[in-house]
């Protein structure tokens, strides 16, 4: 399936840098099968190593302090040579800090030598480094599970993104026949998530989710609790990552969504969990959305960071964390966490465009879902999860802030009203930041 991330790859290839290139994601969010296939089809050599299966490799960095060096016992072990148009990637390298702290001399060698690493919970390790990391010497890039967007490429409807496009752009109603079955296509979404092999598996069985008879994302939130197992410096510290994050879904159904720490202990604050929580933000299972207390940009500047939501990084997990049946979500029934699935998906679309979220809350008066900070200015935004365009909150935020543009999330259609844009639930990979 094409994923979006492929063309930041390339982009680092026509560079023609000497970079190292450093991507950082959660586990099976497809980083391994999309490097690989990019290194097959641009460079005529290519060498791929997984320090979760070679951990020799690790020992000729760990030894060596010249690149040179490095490079003749990387020669002698792999028993083969290195050219110019090899690539090397290096695979799970948050198994090994003395590659990390050497990615530096690849950066200041002369020798045009092209190197790839990756790893989940690469943030996590880098967060605990205690080498020197080779700041300036690494380019880092964020991958994340499909977008919806990429969702419908890999449903073979690649066709529809463009009429989405121009929709979104021009306010024009999409049909109605497209528009319900892209609503469909975005329950559906709701459903797989964006994981690879969830998506794969939907679209080689589509009879899957309704039998149910699927473990994949089950066994993708087993995986992640291991890994809080196996990163982490004690057990006291895994036990409180794993309670934060198995609350999230019970967080967001709450009417102020605000994350309270109280919820996992009466007695408890931000500081008992902070770091816990920084683990969490690290190995990007999660994303914040912080608290502003002024509407003043950048938002950044103004943002509490005691004071958030927190999202699961892909709307298919929390799905399956909070085992709502298959037929509640794709018949559009209504039950208690149908906004906090729509809300998630929502935050998931936007973090994947690189755009930072935050919200506003002023209890019993309003509450603003999310404030973005892009080119176009500070735009609110309301989610709604069915047709109710009622936005009390929003019309009144807008009004006290004398806004031109606001944006309602439903699955109502397009349109262009009383300054506030209409927006269905499928096009939200449409909102970028340029």
């Amino acid at each position: 399936m094409e994923r979006d991330f492929y063309q930041v790859l390339k982009a680092w290839k026509e560079q023609n840098i000497l970079t190292p290139l450093m991507v950082i994601g959660a586990r099976q969010v497809g980083k391994t099968y999309l490097i690989n296939k990019f290194c097959q089809e641009n460079f005529k050599d290519y060498i791929y190593i997984n320090l979760m299966e070679d951990a020799n490799i690790s020992q000729i960095f760990a030894q060596e302090n010249s690149l040179d060096n490095i490079i003749q016992d990387f020669k002698l072990y792999l028993k083969r040579d290195i050219k110019e148009d090899t690539v090397i990637f290096i695979d799970e390298v948050q198994e090994s800090e003395e590659i990390i702290a050497a990615l530096k001399y690849f950066c200041e060698n002369e020798f045009p030598y092209k190197i790839i690493v990756a790893g989940s919970l690469l943030g996590v390790k880098l967060k605990r480094f205690k080498k020197s990391f080779p700041v300036g010497k690494v380019i880092i890039e964020y991958m994340y599970p499909l977008s919806f967007k990429e969702f419908l490429g890999a449903c073979n409807k690649k066709d529809y993104i463009a009429k989405i496009e121009d929709c979104y752009n021009n306010n024009k109603e999409m049909p109605e026949y497209f528009h319900n079955e892209l609503l469909d296509d975005y329950k559906t979404f709701l459903i797989t998530g964006g994981m690879p092999q969830m998506v794969s598996s939907y679209i080689n069985n589509k009879n899957l989710i309704i039998n149910n008879s699927n473990n994949i994302l089950r066994n993708i939130i087993d995986a992640y609790l291991a890994d809080m197992h196996k990163y982490t410096n004690n057990n006291y510290e895994t036990n409180k990552i794993e309670r934060i994050y198995k609350n999230i879904p019970n967080q967001l159904a709450k009417e102020n969504k605000k994350y309270q720490f109280s919820k996992l202990d009466k007695n408890a604050r931000y500081r008992d969990y902070e770091t816990a929580f920084e683990w969490l933000l690290a190995s990007k299972l999660i994303i914040p959305c912080y608290m502003v207390k002024r509407f003043e940009t950048p938002l950044k500047a103004f943002a509490d960071n005691d004071d958030f939501k927190v999202y699961m990084s892909d709307v298919g997990l929390l799905t399956e964390n909070l085992g709502i049946p298959y037929a509640n979500i794709m018949l559009d029934q209504d039950f208690m966490f149908k906004g906090a699935i729509a809300e998630n998906y929502v935050a998931c679309e936007l973090i994947k465009n690189n755009i930072n979220l935050y919200y506003y809350n002023k209890p019993q008066v309003m509450e603003i879902d999310f404030l973005i900070d892009i080119n176009d200015g500070i735009i609110p935004i309301e989610v709604k999860a069915n047709k109710n365009i009622k936005s009390l909150s929003l019309n009144k935020f807008m009004k006290e802030n004398k806004l031109n543009l606001g944006y309602r999330i439903s699955t109502k259609n397009f349109g262009l009203e009383n300054n506030i844009k209409s927006i269905p639930l499928y096009a939200v990979f449409c909102i970028k930041n340029n």
